[in-house]
């Protein structure tokens, strides 16, 4: 009879190697933000705080007003009615600045890698994508999401995710840059190709030092993201509440797991086979003879 143990160690190891073997693959495959996707570049010098980025987004989607004056509303955080925050931070009269807060857009984005229903997906123009049609309402982008982006809709009968999206459907589909981008009168905000607004960051931070942290932020957190940050030399973007992270994101490990489960099959073929083995060898098992001197008794 075949060794059960040894047949189950094997085809763990086997599995296991499989999802290495899945993981090696995607590691080597990593994705990234390029050059020739679009990208958003808040310089949070120019920035006023006029909020017309903030008010633009809300009626462009089709977002209730969340505050009880609408024109006059200051939301606190990004939610479902808030695609687009402006936020002040003050240190003291003469140490201020407005940041312009929302979907980064990573190269290499953390909902994409945990989304086990491909919800969430990474478009060729740069642009994290997102389809209701897809979600199961696990949530996991939220919890996965190194900037707190993604929000839940709850008031809905069929609650969804909701995020900033380029204005993809309304203005890109169009060739038109998205409408925070279009209404900002200080130009505190650039839409185009992420490797020219890159090579203008730079050449803004070089030109006027005085003036500027000398850092992109965006450029290679997490991969590089398609929305970049300028911040003020006295303040910086510790200041602002932008996490500190190197290139690699920490998702990686969860999503070759899922990805090694889910393409390679490995842990189920195992689980079958053994059970295969167990069912096959029990009936082969010889029966106990029975008990003839309790016959008659």
């Amino acid at each position: 009879m075949p060794d059960r143990r040894g047949f189950l160690k094997a085809a763990a190891l086997a599995a296991g190697g499989g999802y290495l073997a899945a993981g090696t693959a995607r590691a080597e495959e990593r994705p990234g933000a390029r050059g020739d996707q679009y990208a958003m570049l808040n310089d949070c010098t120019r920035c006023v705080g006029c909020r017309a980025c903030q008010t633009a987004c809300k009626r462009s989607h089709d977002l209730e007003k969340s505050g009880a004056d609408p024109l006059h509303e200051t939301p606190t955080d990004l939610n479902a009615r808030n695609l687009t925050l402006i936020e002040l931070y003050k240190e003291s009269d003469t140490k201020w600045s407005f940041v312009k807060k929302q979907c980064m857009h990573c190269g290499d984005a953390s909902c994409v890698s945990v989304c086990i229903a491909a919800a969430f997906r990474k478009r060729e123009d740069g642009v994290v994508d997102y389809d209701p049609g897809k979600c199961i309402g696990c949530r996991y982008c939220q919890y996965a999401c190194p900037f707190n982006v993604p929000t839940f809709e709850y008031e809905r009968a069929a609650p969804v995710i909701r995020k900033c999206d380029f204005c993809k459907d309304i203005r890109l589909a169009k060739g038109e840059q998205p409408w925070c981008a279009d209404v900002c009168p200080v130009g505190a905000i650039k839409f185009g190709k992420r490797s020219a607004l890159l090579r203008e960051a730079h050449a803004r931070i070089d030109g006027e030092p005085n003036r500027y942290a000398s850092y992109v932020y965006g450029e290679k957190e997490l991969g590089g993201t398609s929305v970049l940050y300028l911040a003020p030399k006295e303040m910086g973007f510790e200041k602002f509440g932008f996490p500190a992270y190197d290139e690699a994101t920490p998702f990686h490990l969860q999503e070759d797991i899922q990805h090694g489960i889910f393409k390679y099959w490995a842990p189920p073929v195992a689980l079958y086979a053994g059970l295969a083995l167990i069912a096959y060898s029990s009936g082969r098992r010889p029966h106990a003879p029975a008990d003839d001197s309790k016959e008659g008794a």
